[in-house]
């Protein structure tokens, strides 16, 4: 990550020529970014309550996001067979966070039949300049400072490498759309703007990078690609539309659950940014937020049908692993062979539950309460939970 002491202003202009600098390059081939990315800018100025260090930190982000831009823009126009890669996406996963979503991406991206975006390819996707083809050292590197300079998230997500399978909201939020904005910061308004904003440009640019990572790698060829990130409920149908031919997987468990994890796995991160927040504040709009994305989602199904989507229990990936798995590949039509029942198996005894440290929230602290998490997700409940 580059020196925040740079100080570069927390403005559009000001960051678009810093990644033009950074970089050397200046074709950014469209501005059609410019319009998320001078929202959030206004609504941290307006509502984050950023720290001097946060308003910084948040510039050199942005800053490296434009730059990825300008980097992925050029190696496309010097490489032009990249949009001829053929990427399939078997399954995306579709769910609320803390619900075995991480543990069903990572199980189903271990066998030899299937493909995830890896740690390092999430923060720096594109080859950097003067780099070895297939020796991505200098980006595995920085990937790594990265990941030793955060909170430590072994409790929440067990433990991880640079090579571990992510979500694909790293690329998405390299479009400045999604649900992770809201992860680091105070952005209500921006969540409400982004309500009526299409993020189909973000999901065609999604593809485009599946496309350069499987180029950069040939031995992906022939593999499909399973993705997997909460930041889909806010745009499902998009989801759906941008990846018409995968099984659409929504794995469940109770809000009781879920929602102080997930609180108590956001809050360290708004620390990282401000001194300046309430976790109750932070926890009850949390809870409406991603109540209000169950629905939604609820209300797709109910007008398209059930045919693409399959319907995942938590209590089901602890203990029959395997069989939501071989009911998983049926759906998709994939037979599952012998060498990638023996992949899924070997993961699961590389991963665990009980070497990780104990995860403890509580609903207090984040401003919740069973009666408030019940009202708000009664129709969630409903259908998927009682």
């Amino acid at each position: 990550m580059n020196e925040v002491q740079t100080r570069v202003p927390l403005e559009r202009t000001a960051l678009l020529a810093e990644a033009k600098r950074r970089t050397g390059l200046s074709d950014f081939a469209d501005d059609w970014f410019t319009v998320p990315l001078d929202k959030l800018i206004e609504c941290m100025h307006a509502e984050a309550k950023l720290s001097e260090r946060g308003e910084g930190l948040w510039a050199d982000k942005l800053t490296t996001f434009l730059e990825n831009r300008l980097i992925r823009n050029k190696l496309i126009k010097d490489n032009p067979e990249i949009l001829d890669e053929k990427v399939t996406v078997s399954a995306a996963i579709l769910s609320l966070g803390r619900t075995g979503s991480t543990k069903t991406f990572r199980l189903l991206a271990s066998p030899p039949c299937h493909t995830g975006i890896k740690g390092w390819e999430g923060f720096f996707p594109f080859p950097l300049e003067g780099e070895e083809p297939g020796n991505p050292v200098e980006r595995r590197r920085r990937s790594q400072a990265i990941k030793d300079a955060g909170p430590d998230m072994e409790a929440i997500f067990g433990k991880t490498t640079i090579e571990t399978p992510v979500e694909e909201v790293f690329i998405i939020e390299q479009a400045f759309v999604g649900t992770s904005f809201e992860c680091y910061a105070w952005l209500p308004t921006f969540i409400e703007w982004m309500k009526g904003y299409d993020q189909m440009p973000a999901y065609e640019e999604l593809r485009v990078v599946l496309q350069v990572l499987q180029w950069q790698d040939p031995t992906r060829r022939g593999a499909n690609w399973i993705l997997k990130s909460p930041t889909h409920m806010s745009a499902p149908k998009t989801l759906l539309d941008a990846f018409p031919d995968s099984l659409i997987i929504q794995t469940h468990r109770d809000p009781l659950k879920t929602m102080p994890s997930h609180c108590s796995m956001i809050t360290p991160l708004y620390s990282i940014y401000s001194d300046d927040y309430d976790a109750k504040e932070v926890g009850r709009f949390t809870c409406a937020r991603w109540a209000a994305m169950t629905n939604d989602v609820i209300d797709l199904r109910e007008r398209i049908g059930d045919d693409r989507f399959i319907d995942i229990q938590y209590e089901d990936l602890t203990g029959d692993e395997m069989g939501v798995m071989r009911t998983v590949f049926a759906r998709m039509g994939q037979p599952m062979r012998p060498e990638d029942e023996a992949a899924m198996e070997q993961h699961m005894i590389d991963n665990k539950r009980d070497k990780w440290a104990p995860h403890i929230y509580d609903l207090e602290t984040y401003g919740l309460s069973e009666e408030i998490i019940k009202s708000d997700f009664v129709r969630y409940r409903e259908k998927h939970i009682l």
